[in-house]
């Protein structure tokens, strides 16, 4: 049998919590300050900034608009990129805990914790996010290379329309361009010649060159990272020793391959497999004599010091253990965006061509087409050692076998755990 006042509790309940999800609105609305949509983002400010040059000197060209628009979108996109790219480079400047999360090893760092308010520790656990950002940089770099082909929808025609209008402006003068590069590690010796008097460009600017010089001093994500790497962990001879073991076992694998080599019946081919390994005996000297290495270093076909060059190969080599799984990921990610960046210049080079051809100088005064083609090579490439690595590396069952202490060392969770203490459990297990 039904309630005969259930009707008039479920009618006055109902406007008893609407008017109490009022009264909760209110309050909250009273808590904030007043704010549309429009006004957080400042858009009266953003969708006010198109000036159109070929309305004002002459008749309105309709694709100025849209060339506009794609170049704020990109420096909007590219202060983005800067701000994760600086949070990436405070965590890796950050004091914490050493790479092998021990009390004895971080007391070992301490005499080298500081240089220029820039630790050379990094907190383990901070690699996630570290992880998380170089990604989203990642993502951003590809709407990038994606938003080249939008621009593309304009005909030379269109272009050529009001072109003449934008003289002396320049891509080249892009300020944050020139910062994002300098963060990442771009070095001055390294650029195109025409790339390296900022002042000609940046002249009347004070501030803009004072930023430029301030992130040249500053330490790059490249110089950040390789001191990451140098303390990777079983680098030490007097622990895991990996690189004397990495040597044996290259010797190893040059070795057989000479051997197989000596024994193939046909001697063309024969010649052929025995240059290969003199070629790569040559290669891999280069790693393994220091001095060389240097020497491809100040010659700017090497980028990363020769500890952080081991480090980074003893990660590639044993990815699959836990310890280095995101330190793999992470020198992915930084590949990423160096390729990213490469496929950005070179779609930015393919549509000058297209717009201007290859012949006519650049609105800013460089060699358009040739100069920006002149930035497709390597000098460019930030982390161009890592690209390398594939080099040196040696088949999976000639990899140096983890000693029992390393394979502990190796396991330890992304916690901090002491690796002592976890060979103590071991032991008393």
């Amino acid at each position: 049998m039904a309630c005969p006042i259930a009707g008039d509790i479920s009618d006055n309940s109902e406007h008893i919590f609407r008017r109490q999800d009022h009264d909760q609105d209110n309050d909250k609305l009273n808590q904030r300050p007043a704010m549309l949509y429009s006004e957080y983002l400042c858009l009266d400010k953003i969708l006010s900034a198109q000036r159109l040059l070929s309305a004002e000197y002459s008749d309105e060209v309709h694709d100025e608009h849209l060339f506009i628009v794609t170049h704020q979108a990109y420096e909007l996109w590219f202060k983005q990129i800067i701000f994760e790219l600086d949070s990436v480079r405070v965590l890796f400047s950050s004091e914490s805990n050493s790479y092998d999360g021990s009390n004895k090893s971080s007391s070992n760092h301490s005499t080298t914790k500081q240089d220029n308010g820039v630790s050379h520790i990094l907190n383990e656990s901070k690699t996630l996010e570290i992880l998380k950002r170089l990604n989203r940089i990642v993502l951003i770099l590809k709407l990038l290379v994606d938003q080249v082909t939008i621009l593309e929808t304009m005909t030379p025609l269109d272009f050529m329309a009001f072109r003449d209008y934008l003289c002396p402006a320049s891509g080249f003068q892009s300020l944050q361009f020139r910062l994002l590069e300098n963060k990442l590690g771009v070095k001055q010796e390294h650029r195109v010649k025409y790339n390296q008097s900022y002042m000609r460009v940046f002249g009347r600017d004070s501030k803009a060159i004072e930023a430029i010089k301030r992130s040249e001093e500053e330490h790059s994500l490249n110089i950040l990272v390789q001191r990451w790497l140098t303390r990777t962990p079983g680098l030490e001879t007097h622990d895991f020793d990996f690189w004397e073991k990495y040597k044996r076992s290259v010797e190893k694998m040059l070795a057989e391959q000479e051997q197989a080599a000596h024994k193939q019946p046909n001697q063309q081919i024969k010649e052929y497999l025995l240059a290969n390994v003199r070629s790569r005996q040559a290669v891999f000297e280069t790693i393994f004599n220091e001095s060389l290495h240097n020497a491809l270093v100040l010659r700017g076909e090497r980028r990363f010091s020769y500890s952080a060059f081991q480090g980074a190969i003893m990660i590639t080599l044993y990815r699959d253990e836990p310890r280095f799984s995101q330190p793999h990921q992470i020198l992915m990610a930084l590949m990423d965006i160096d390729s990213l960046i490469t496929k950005w210049r070179y779609n930015h080079v393919i549509m000058v061509q297209r717009m201007i051809g290859s012949q006519q100088l650049g609105t800013g005064g460089s060699s358009g087409y040739q100069y920006l083609k002149s930035t497709l090579s390597d000098r460019y490439k930030v982390f161009l050692d890592l690209f390398n690595l594939s080099t040196f590396l040696v088949p999976r069952h000639m990899i140096p076998p983890l000693t029992k202490q390393m394979k502990i060392k190796l396991s330890i969770a992304w916690n901090g755990w002491n690796s002592e203490d976890n060979q103590n459990k071991s032991g008393d297990s």
